[in-house]
């Protein structure tokens, strides 16, 4: 299934079903296993200003296509965690926390 018709079905969807995360893992191999394992296991969270995904190593803020991990740093293509917000974005498989995320940068 072409990458455009994945996003589409999963905004339509608002759901993933075995078809859907098989396109994803077929589409992005191992970082599209790690970005599922990601939405089911919750590690997702909207904060008022990011999107930031909860990695092994730390979190990981995702902002326009942009992601602050050092794989994306370093091959400015999407890391996992960039894949995970695409998918929570078009399901709303996400927390929701109301507050600044920028917050945590004061402390």
């Amino acid at each position: 299934m072409p990458m455009n018709d994945l996003w589409q079905q999963l905004r339509e969807k608002k759901a993933l079903d075995d078809a859907l995360r098989a396109g994803i893992v077929a589409e992005f191999g191992t970082r599209g296993t790690k970005a599922l394992d990601a939405i089911d296991r919750n590690l997702v969270k909207k904060y008022l200003d990011f999107f930031v995904v909860i990695g092994s190593t730390g979190e990981y803020v995702v902002s326009e296509n942009v992601c602050t991990c050092r794989d994306f740093a370093f091959r400015q293509k999407p890391c996992w965690h960039l894949i995970a917000v695409r998918i929570a974005e078009a399901t709303g498989l996400f927390e929701t926390i109301d507050t600044w995320y920028q917050e945590n940068w004061k402390k």
